[in-house]
């Protein structure tokens, strides 16, 4: 490369690093001004049967949320496994020694350079300093399970209820639909764009997220979140929406047949600190 061409190529590059990091301070003020579909991570801490959540939910709400936040990276939710006295349909999932996060971040550039970004702040690794130094033998989690998913076209932003906002009493719930093809699975994503997503709102579902996974296991599929501000309320909703007339005649339509080949169902509450 000549030194011109080279010296050209640098200053771009310089100015496109610098176009990220003015997004990624800029997510800090009002989130409806960006553009295009936000990036979600959802992470899935396993800990051991009987082992302290304490240390991992310090970590998260003294050093992880902190941190984020000073990266303009917000709101962020954690929540665990909402006790249920029903018995578990074929679709649920319950692991009360699971500690879910979500994450959205503005671009997958914010994505990539969040970790490296944490790890150089002194007052992150000062709040975390008992979690990331925790011994082999007294390890804060048995492992992490991880899925990076980009937002739907149809609600490229995470949205919070009022009840929410205000941290009022509230569930929520995950679902997970894999399908058995990448056609399939993108056909899906395209029926909640062309109408599925609006019907949920218009009942009441409180829809947080809905995200396509681009990175993480068992693909293809999707994962989005609703809420309510109690499993009564959130049943009525449901009930609601599969009887909606418009929802009766997209489940008919030949073109979304067989989209989704397979149902996880995680039932959920946000921890004290958590901001969704």
């Amino acid at each position: 490369m000549k030194r011109r061409e080279f010296i050209k190529a640098s200053v771009a590059a310089s100015a496109l690093a610098g176009l990220g990091s003015a997004n990624l301070h800029g997510a800090a003020g009002d989130r409806t001004r960006r553009e295009g579909q936000e990036y979600y991570e959802l992470r899935v801490y396993r800990l051991k049967s009987g082992a302290s959540q304490e240390p991992l939910h310090a970590y998260l709400s003294q050093a992880v949320i902190p941190g984020l936040n000073r990266l303009g990276i917000k709101p962020i939710g954690v929540f665990a496994q909402q006790e249920r006295t029903e018995a578990p349909t074929p679709t649920e999932l319950r692991d009360p020694s699971a500690v879910l996060v979500l994450i959205p971040y503005p671009s997958v550039a914010a994505f990539g350079t969040a970790d490296a970004r944490l790890n150089a702040d002194p007052e992150f690794r000062r709040a975390g300093a008992d979690y990331l130094q925790s011994p082999k033998a007294n390890p804060a989690f048995e492992r992490i399970d991880s899925w990076l998913m980009v937002a739907f076209a149809g609600m490229p932003l995470l949205e919070l209820p009022p009840y929410c906002r205000e941290k009022q009493p509230r569930m929520f719930e995950l679902r997970t639909y894999e399908s058995y093809s990448e056609l399939k699975a993108r056909k899906k994503v395209e029926m909640f764009n062309s109408g599925e997503i609006e019907i949920m709102r218009e009942v009441g579902l409180g829809p947080i997220f809905y995200g396509q996974t681009l990175i993480g296991g068992n693909l293809p599929h999707l994962i989005y979140m609703t809420s309510a501000e109690n499993p009564e309320a959130h049943k009525k909703h449901w009930d609601a929406f599969r009887a909606h007339p418009k929802w009766e005649k997209m489940k008919s339509d030949p073109q979304y047949a067989d989209t989704v080949s397979k149902i996880t169902i995680r039932f959920l509450v946000p921890t004290a600190y958590s901001q969704v």
